[in-house]
């Protein structure tokens, strides 16, 4: 059976590091068997159609596929169809009501739990707020993502130890949505 997915590149194209060209990331990944290739601006996205393997095992095949090809390591987060259009319905905040730039999804390669997130304040960077789902924290950013004082502090290293997390813009998330059910 043929999934679609979405492969989410995280770290690559920024501030003129780890550059992996769309147009050689899609003839990588049709070298890999995947059909219908497409990506999503120039930050990372890629939506692909497989029938072998599972997110886990595609997410390491990509990810060696580019070490091979571009010559550094780039971490990947897969995910199908009907996971995206989970968080999408899952939006713990009015995703209706707020601009783009507001309202943000972190991916984990695994599921998370609270204790992770126990020793932060919340209160401390009201308005800013986050929920957590499974293997997602949603992010409301008021001011937006760079200037998150919040987002600073849940990309620390020891509240992300031993996970891969990356984050898109409510505008990406709802767009790979629609990507990976054509």
């Amino acid at each position: 059976m043929t999934t679609t997915y979405a492969a989410l590149l995280r770290g690559i194209n920024v501030g003129g590091r780890k550059k992996v060209p769309m147009a050689e990331l899609r003839q990588l990944m049709d070298g890999l068997g995947y059909d219908g290739v497409r990506t999503h601006l120039q930050s990372g996205q890629a939506v692909f159609a497989s029938d072998h393997g599972d997110e886990e095992s595609l997410a390491a095949e990509l990810g060696q596929a580019i070490q091979h090809h571009f010559g550094f390591s780039v971490d990947v987060i897969v995910r199908d169809h009907a996971y995206l259009a989970a968080i999408v319905e899952a939006c713990p905040f009015p995703a209706a009501e707020l601009e783009a730039k507001e309202l943000h999804v972190t991916y984990f390669s695994a599921p998370v739990d609270a204790a992770r997130f126990a020793e932060i304040d919340r209160e401390a960077y009201l308005p800013e707020e986050f929920r957590l789902g499974d293997r997602e924290l949603y992010l409301y950013a008021p001011d937006g993502l760079g200037r998150s004082k919040l987002a600073e502090h849940l990309a620390k290293p020891r509240i992300n130890k031993g996970l891969i997390a990356t984050t898109r813009n409510w505008n990406t998330v709802v767009k790979l949505v629609e990507l990976t059910a054509e």
